[in-house]
């Protein structure tokens, strides 16, 4: 008798949690299914969705059925989507990974484009600061946690002997300016030393976008700032309504990839901005970059945004 008596409520409480999942469920496809009922040219739901205007031409990103609109700014693209409509203060611009140790010249002299990209990122900064749009600086910085919990792949990745006595977080001893300055380069990409800060005059516009409070600064412990269920960066994106975000840094082909394709995932507006962006992998990697950002979002190019946003000043 007990044995059946203690069937009955365990039958009666599944009912119950599965009446529950059943509404809810039911409550959100209702909501979901509002944008395209009212209006057919809504790509998305009731609370992210693109519209592509009369012209077949332009795409708003700015949700403004939903969200308050400030000042629009058209954003001109290079690729199948030849135009975007964003809101500035849901938009911002992600610098990845422009770090000391993937710029410095003697700590990878190979990175020629990446370091090309530096004057393009800092005339992105300076245009998107003033549209009052947020710099994101997303680089490597570990710490003790990560790793106990980083993978073998990664740790034999940034190794030079594929020992633990050169991976993250090792000392890297001291690097020799040409002037005879020595500098401590502390441990690789961990948080707080010098080879895991912004390379040349992109340091010092960081820490101004910092004190002045434009720009926000977070540490990731993968490629992407992005992964898993959620993230510091995750969590800032999610809690400011950030919909849009411009992407550059280094490499384009591994960690500025992965941070596009991430944000893609979880339903970010992705624009990647190619002369902001460098690598010291094949020009075959970087073609895959453009391919396929053009097909999850947008392409772009610093000069031709900035040209546009001081027209609409």
């Amino acid at each position: 008798m007990r044995s059946i008596c203690a069937m009955q409520v365990l039958l009666a409480l599944a009912s119950s949690s599965l009446a529950q999942v059943y509404d809810t469920y039911g409550s959100i496809t209702a909501v979901s299914g509002t944008a395209n009922e009212t209006d057919p040219t809504i790509l998305g739901n009731y609370y992210n969705y693109w519209k592509l205007l009369n012209n077949k031409t332009t795409w708003d990103l700015t949700r403004s059925d939903r969200l308050p609109v400030s000042s629009p700014k058209i954003i001109p693209m290079l690729g199948s989507r030849k135009e975007a409509i964003i809101e500035p203060s849901r938009s911002a611009f992600m610098i990845v990974d422009m770090q000391n140790f993937f710029l410095h010249p003697k700590l990878s002299p190979r990175a020629v484009n990446g370091r090309k990209a530096v004057q393009p990122t800092l005339n992105m900064i300076d245009a998107f600061r003033e549209m009052g749009s947020k710099i994101l600086w997303v680089n490597w910085g570990i710490n003790d946690f990560d790793m106990v919990t980083m993978p073998p792949s990664f740790l034999d990745g940034f190794s030079s002997n594929d020992q633990m006595n050169t991976t993250f977080c090792t000392e890297m001893g001291n690097l020799t300016e040409d002037n005879g300055t020595v500098i401590d380069m502390g441990k690789k990409l961990c948080r707080g030393s010098w080879n895991a800060r912004p390379w040349g005059p992109l340091d010092p516009a960081m820490v101004k976008g910092l004190d002045s409070g434009t720009d926000l600064y977070f540490n990731k412990n993968r490629l992407s700032g992005l992964w898993g269920s959620q993230t510091p960066l995750g969590l800032y994106l999610q809690e400011s309504e950030t919909t849009t975000l411009f992407i550059g840094g280094v490499n384009s082909d591994q960690c500025v990839w992965g941070n596009l394709i991430d944000a893609y995932f979880k339903g970010f507006d992705v624009v990647y901005v190619e002369d902001t962006a460098g690598t010291t992998s094949p020009w075959y990697a970087e073609e895959m970059v453009r391919y396929n950002a053009d097909g999850d979002g947008f392409l772009a190019n610093s000069t031709y945004i900035i040209d546009a946003l001081n027209k609409q000043k």
